[in-house]
């Protein structure tokens, strides 16, 4: 669809998994999560959809988190960024994270801050006034801030093996830190 190249503007809301399902594991869970078909943590790192929609070089893209920077998330130029093809990827709490669902903008926050949920713009028109299109909103990601994850995650990777559920957890924080510092040396 966005390939096309028609002015098609997309919402995910991303929670993660296959929130309609009851919380399956997706292409988009992180490695690590629990989810059905994943009891002991998914193997596999999440796709990162981002990448894959600004490989086509013409589509807007950015990945935003409500609780995590509100500014971000509605400050955008909507009039102008809606007027070409578009993909917005908002980080969405969802009832299968095993989170107090009323503290779900705080989640938010935690997954960006950890780094398991860079939020980021792509604008294609920059790269013709010689600017980079690639703007990383995200801070700093420390090694001190652990990783965030859902909170039946947590509970459940600890009935698992220590080994495998540790294992799997310092793998997801490997990826959040190898995908934040990609981001930040820019994609493109």
């Amino acid at each position: 669809m966005l390939a096309s190249g028609r002015n098609v503007n997309v919402l995910v809301l991303d929670t993660e998994v296959y929130s309609n399902t009851g919380g399956q594991a997706s292409k988009s869970t992180p490695r690590g999560a629990v989810a059905k078909f994943a009891a002991g943590g998914k193997p596999m790192s999440k796709k990162d959809l981002g990448l894959h929609a600004i490989n086509y070089g013409n589509v807007y893209v950015a990945a935003v988190a409500m609780g995590a920077n509100d500014a971000h998330t509605v400050g955008h130029s909507w009039k102008r960024v809606l007027r070409r093809p578009s993909i917005i990827i908002a980080y969405s709490h969802c009832i299968a994270h095993g989170i107090d669902m009323t503290r779900g903008m705080n989640n938010q926050k935690a997954a960006v801050q950890s780094g398991a949920f860079p939020i980021y713009r792509f604008d294609p028109r920059l790269i013709a006034e010689g600017k980079n299109p690639f703007l990383l909103d995200s801070s700093r990601v420390h090694p001190d801030q652990g990783l965030h994850v859902h909170g039946d995650a947590v509970q459940d990777a600890r009935a698992e093996p220590a080994g495998s559920a540790r294992h799997l957890l310092e793998l997801a924080q490997n990826d959040a830190y190898a995908r934040y510092n990609m981001y930040q040396r820019s994609p493109i």
